[in-house]
């Protein structure tokens, strides 16, 4: 990509929440240093705890706070200010998106692509979204999922080049799911730039192309999945094993290094395996115990593991 201009370029993005009238009306910085770039025909994730700085960073990138350090470029132009023809070129789609409660969707994307010169094809994009099926409801009738569509549906309507996503699968069925990461798709081969914040860790692991992982308001990791899970597996060669049994099993204590839990009902997890020993331990007490799997996988690293042992690092978890 290094001979590819960037679509959104953040420098050392500094940013303060104002005065905190419970530490003495002193400032509150919530972005330190946050760096970043997202190409076009690229996704690029940031990736956060609550609070990380995530929202602050994206409001900065569309123009709508102004930061108190650093620089951002989105399409070569400063974003903040009043710039009809750069926004006309952006697209932002928002996890509460603020939707008029009262208009129905179809009519109100139809409003919307209107006020641009060279709209998307709305025709088209109301159907493979399938807006028609909710289409004579208001939008405050909707369901979480439907309102998610709508929302993607207007942040697509002026045929973007930037698209920023707000957790665009949130409350989708797993149908609708799967038409918005095939849209998503569409839109990178395309050559959209497009920038994506979600919570959900196997969405990000399959739709990102390059990430950020934001802590306390600085970039503290940055790369391909490929690459920060390798990374992650060099720091720590340790495999995570899950296994599905019956719930609520009198758990063993390991030895030491190792860590098991039942992370929900009937689904088990033991972190730090690194070597056959540890296999033999696991499997030694299934059959003290009798218990026989329903399901095992010795897991590579995933873009999880790295997020959660970036945040234990950090003190969040």
């Amino acid at each position: 990509m290094s001979s590819v201009t960037p679509s959104l370029v953040i420098n050392e993005l500094a940013k303060d929440l104002g005065p905190v009238p419970a530490m003495g009306n002193r400032m509150l910085r919530v972005l330190e240093s946050v760096s970043l770039k997202a190409y076009p025909g690229q996704v690029t994730t940031l990736l956060g705890a609550n609070g990380a700085g995530k929202s602050t960073t994206l409001a900065c990138a569309q123009g709508l706070l102004q930061p108190e350090g650093g620089t951002v470029e989105l399409l070569g132009q400063n974003p903040f200010g009043d710039n009809p023809d750069l926004r006309s070129r952006v697209g932002v789609m928002l996890q509460d998106g603020g939707l008029p409660p009262s208009m129905r969707p179809v009519p109100l994307l139809r409003h919307v692509a209107s006020l641009y010169q060279n709209p998307i094809d709305i025709d088209a994009l109301i159907k493979r979204l399938d807006l028609e099926s909710f289409g004579t409801r208001t939008i405050r009738r909707l369901s979480g999922g439907q309102k998610q569509r709508v929302a993607l549906a207007l942040a697509l309507a002026g045929d973007p080049e930037v698209l920023f996503l707000d957790e665009p699968s949130a409350g989708l069925d797993p149908q609708s799911r799967q038409v918005v990461f095939d849209l998503i798709a569409e839109l990178r081969d395309a050559g959209k730039a497009i920038i994506l914040t979600t919570h959900l860790m196997d969405d990000a692991q399959r739709l990102s192309d390059y990430v950020y992982i934001i802590d306390k308001g600085c970039t503290v990791a940055q790369g391909t999945v490929a690459e920060l899970t390798a990374r992650a597996a060099e720091d720590q060669d340790t495999r995570p094993v899950s296994f599905c049994a019956p719930a609520s099993l009198a758990l063993p204590e390991p030895p030491a290094g190792l860590h098991l839990a039942e992370t929900e009902s009937g689904q088990y997890r033991l972190d730090g395996v690194n070597s056959p020993e540890h296999l033999n331990w696991l499997t030694s007490w299934w059959l003290r115990e009798g218990i026989l799997p329903t399901q095992l996988n010795l897991q590579s690293r995933s873009l999880e593991d790295v997020f959660l042992e970036i945040a234990q690092k950090e003190g969040r978890v």
